[in-house]
């Protein structure tokens, strides 16, 4: 039995334990990145260190917005492509992402260099902390087009359906990392935080090298043929993947904001307090994106093959396990709260000060699994638009408000600012269990349209 056909016909829960467990565990390696360098960072070089990270780790989602735009849109694409059985599709998508990659991440890579500085003053960075991350920041960005090649493609080996192998890629390239980091930290101890992104710029260009060679030797489906682009797939690829990137650029702007207003009414103190909150926080979610990545292939190939009555099955299959999932991550987080954040921050007073906030914004997380799994489906069924109102309301239109205007209701108190985090959660939620059940209707006419079901079969 191909991989079409295990889609199509393989049982719901099996299914999305054989898609979902590598794709967990291959998108927890890759948090692993961001999270122990942040914890080497912390332990090993200092507090500053550890501000200078998180100041400039929003500017850092610019990379991975580029990836997820590329990796998601095409994806979606490769998987509809598979489900009709259209090869010469599947036959372009690679060769058109190489493409995509090199140009964008080049401009990504002159932009970030330069204006650096610029960009780490928007998270209120400042002094020595400056400096730091100037420093970290363009290292980072020179590995732009690696990284942006090996997220990208890692997608489209999710999209595929082989799940092994692209954890298999991803978690050699983290372990490598792992290694690399303290090495190049006790190597060139006055270069601070940037030793960290030395390490993590070799093992991503290991990665790219590695996913490479995969698609010109040994995938069985997708193969690369040169670096073409392929003008037809654009508007398919930037349409589904836009939702994908605005979640990248809209969390950016997000996490400048929140770290600018945090300084303001709470001091300096907040950066390290909120850049170790926001890395469990990348780490914690990266699991349940992890199983939106075995959604996406299962739901786009039979969407393309009209089973529709399957595709609502499956959604609500994933949903339950992506909150299960959720809820395993918020007791521990919630229960190992004082440890978590002192494996970031040396201070235990700073730690003590910022236990409660730290607690509070993860406080809706269990829900998270429902959110995620509905933006993946619209995504994965091709329409953008629903996913992207989504995106926008979590990531920009509602939480920036929030962020600037609670504070202030609360007389200056920066708890303000962390309680503006899951109340705007709370909101989209809702909106997302509506726009999912509007679609759920939408689907059962499909299938009656086309003769699946009967009036009164559907359960």
């Amino acid at each position: 039995m191909d991989v079409r056909d295990k889609l199509l016909t393989e049982n719901s829960w099996k299914l999305m334990i054989k898609l979902s467990l590598p794709a967990i565990l291959g998108q927890l390696i890759v948090g692993l990145y961001a999270f122990v360098d942040s914890i080497y960072v912390g332990q090993m070089v200092g507090t500053d260190a550890m501000s200078a990270v998180s100041a400039a780790s929003p500017f850092v989602l610019i990379n991975n917005a580029i990836a997820v735009l590329l990796g998601i849109g095409s994806g979606s694409v490769l998987s509809r492509a598979i489900g009709k059985k259209d090869k010469a599709t599947v036959d372009k998508i690679i060769g058109n992402l190489t493409f995509l990659v090199i140009i964008l991440s080049s401009a990504v890579m002159i932009i970030g260099i330069i204006f650096a500085p610029e960009f780490l003053r928007l998270s209120g960075a400042g002094g020595e902390v400056m400096e730091m991350g100037v420093s970290y920041l363009r290292t980072v960005y020179l590995g732009s087009i690696f990284v942006n090649f090996m997220q990208g493609a890692n997608m489209v080996i999710r999209a595929e359906g082989r799940m092994g192998i692209a954890m298999g890629i991803m978690a050699a390239g983290a372990i490598l990392n792992i290694i690399l980091d303290p090495v190049f930290i006790l190597l060139m101890p006055s270069r601070g935080p940037q030793a960290v992104a030395i390490a993590t710029v070799i093992s991503q260009i290991s990665q790219a090298l590695v996913t490479l060679i995969y698609f010109r030797k040994k995938s069985p489906v997708v193969r690369f043929h040169g670096i073409k682009p392929a003008k037809d797939l654009l508007p398919e690829i930037f349409s589904v993947g836009m939702s994908a990137m605005l979640m990248q650029i809209m969390m950016l702007v997000q996490m400048t904001v929140v770290y600018n207003t945090a300084v303001h009414f709470g001091g300096e103190k907040q950066i390290a307090l909120m850049g170790a909150a926001q890395r469990v926080m990348q780490l914690a979610f990266v699991p349940i994106w992890g199983m939106s990545q075995g959604l996406q292939p299962a739901v786009g190939t039979n969407f393309g093959a009209k089973e529709y009555i399957r595709v609502k099955k499956l959604t609500n299959v994933f949903i339950i396990g992506s909150t299960c999932l959720a809820g395993f991550f918020f007791a521990i987080i919630e229960i190992f709260s004082v440890q978590i954040l002192s494996a970031f921050i040396t201070d235990s007073a700073i730690v003590s000060s910022g236990l409660t906030n730290f607690r509070l914004m993860y406080c809706v997380f269990p829900t998270y699994g429902i959110l995620i799994m509905t933006v993946t489906y619209f995504q994965a069924v091709g329409k953008a638009k629903q996913a992207g109102v989504l995106v926008i309301l979590r990531q920009l239109a509602l939480v920036v408000p929030l962020v600037l205007l609670l504070p202030r209701l609360l007389n200056g108190d920066v708890l303000g600012v962390w309680l503006a985090l899951p109340l705007n959660d709370v909101i989209i939620i809702l909106i997302a269990i509506l726009l999912l059940m509007g679609e759920y209707k939408h689907l059962i006419k499909l299938a009656q349209g086309i003769g699946e079901v009967k009036i009164g079969e559907i359960s």
